[in-house]
């Protein structure tokens, strides 16, 4: 396993659509691993393979009860098919620099992916992990979870992101 370096806005591998996945081997399996060590390390609790500048459909999304275990499931090409209730709150992405804002998402959504083997898996998450799911979806779309805030928030961070890079 290795630790990849996260990609952040404004690259454009962030604005791909990721391709869908059709081969589900060990290379597979070596980059579910590298993702989750990775966003483990940001520290962070998801994470989208375009993060790492791989524009395929794979998410790895922290799913630990506890603050002492790091567990989490990878998720292939999956797809949200279904959204109830509204709920907003405080989001952050490893991909975009400092910067957090309230953003409205579904409540509960229902999931149906591929896990590591290619097997098909259909199930409901709700709270915490429906919003950290529907943030990584969005990344597999190219979207930001800067794409859901207001056009004078987004100008504000642009010039405060310009900053960050002047001096880095």
């Amino acid at each position: 396993m290795s630790i990849k370096k996260i990609i952040t806005f404004p690259n454009p591998v962030l604005r791909e659509k990721a391709q869908k996945i059709t081969t589900f081997d060990d290379k597979l399996k070596k980059l579910a691993a590298d993702m989750g060590e990775t966003m483990y390390d940001a520290p962070g609790v998801g994470l989208a393979a375009n993060q790492i500048g791989i524009a395929r459909q794979i998410v790895v999304v922290d799913i630990s009860e506890n603050e002492d275990e790091k567990k989490y499931i990878a998720l292939i090409n999956p797809v949200i098919s279904d959204g109830e209730g509204s709920v907003v709150g405080e989001e952050g992405c490893l991909s975009v620099l400092e910067y957090e804002s309230k953003v409205k998402r579904f409540q509960k959504i229902r999931v149906t992916a591929q896990n590591l083997e290619g097997e098909e898996i259909d199930f409901e998450a709700e709270d915490r992990l429906a919003r950290i799911i529907q943030h990584e979806v969005d990344h597999l779309h190219g979207k930001l979870f800067i794409d859901h805030i207001s056009r004078l928030k987004l100008t504000l961070y642009k010039k405060k992101l310009k900053k960050i890079l002047k001096n880095k």
